[in-house]
């Protein structure tokens, strides 16, 4: 008991200490990226060098709730819950701030692990929700998410789709952009069709409806 005593204080210490790390340097790399056999390509963007078209998009596409929320969306995850056991196509609740936890400090996949790493997940979304503030989990997240095959973050995703920066995007790319981000290794973004073409027109048209309401706790 003593052993297993020192081994969850020292995970609390070392998780609460990289937590508090990230708040101020860059994320140099993570598992998902370790563990990418198509390579990493990167390229840490301040949140100042990302076009707010970008952060609208997460949004609108992600978490409406964003800026509301303590990290953890009930409604979403209550809907999905009754949707999964309808037997309709799987789909989670996960907000940004557990996107963001997830893919800085845990790993992808399914299966068992899966059900260990939400419990890690909810540690570390309650992290990142108290030692650091909205606009670093948005920085954060749109430095880490995947955005295509071996890409991360948007400003590799934006060199790579569409050959401008993060800070350039127009609103129908960063829609487009943000259409892909739940399955970035099979959705076309520079020529997207069919349903990730119309979630992105969807997207768009959400821009201006998020810019000044829902977006306040990134930029005020």
């Amino acid at each position: 008991m003593r052993l297993f005593a020192k081994l969850i204080l020292g995970f609390i210490l070392l998780s609460v200490g990289i937590t508090l790390l990230y708040r101020f340097v860059p994320v140099p790399v993570t598992l998902t990226m370790l563990t990418d056999g198509n390579g990493i390509t990167k390229d840490w963007t301040s949140l100042e060098g990302i076009n707010r078209n970008m952060v609208d998009a997460a949004i609108a596409a992600e978490d409406s709730k964003f800026c509301s929320h303590n990290g953890f969306d009930t409604d979403a995850i209550e809907n999905a819950m009754k949707r999964n056991a309808a037997g309709g196509q799987l789909r989670g609740g996960s907000t940004i701030s557990q996107q963001t936890a997830k893919n800085v400090f845990l790993w992808q996949g399914e299966g068992w692990s899966r059900y260990a790493r939400k419990g890690f997940e909810v540690w570390f979304t309650f992290l990142i929700e108290h030692l650091w503030d909205k606009r670093r989990i948005m920085e954060v997240y749109l430095n880490v998410a995947e955005t295509g095959i071996g890409t991360y973050g948007v400003e590799a995703g934006a060199q790579r789709y569409f050959g401008t920066s993060a800070a350039d995007l127009s609103r129908v790319q960063a829609a487009r952009m943000a259409a892909a981000l739940p399955s970035p290794k099979t959705r076309s973004v520079k020529s997207p069709g069919g349903f990730t073409r119309r979630y992105g027109n969807t997207i768009a048209a959400r821009i201006g409806t998020v810019r000044g309401s829902y977006d306040t706790c990134v930029y005020e």
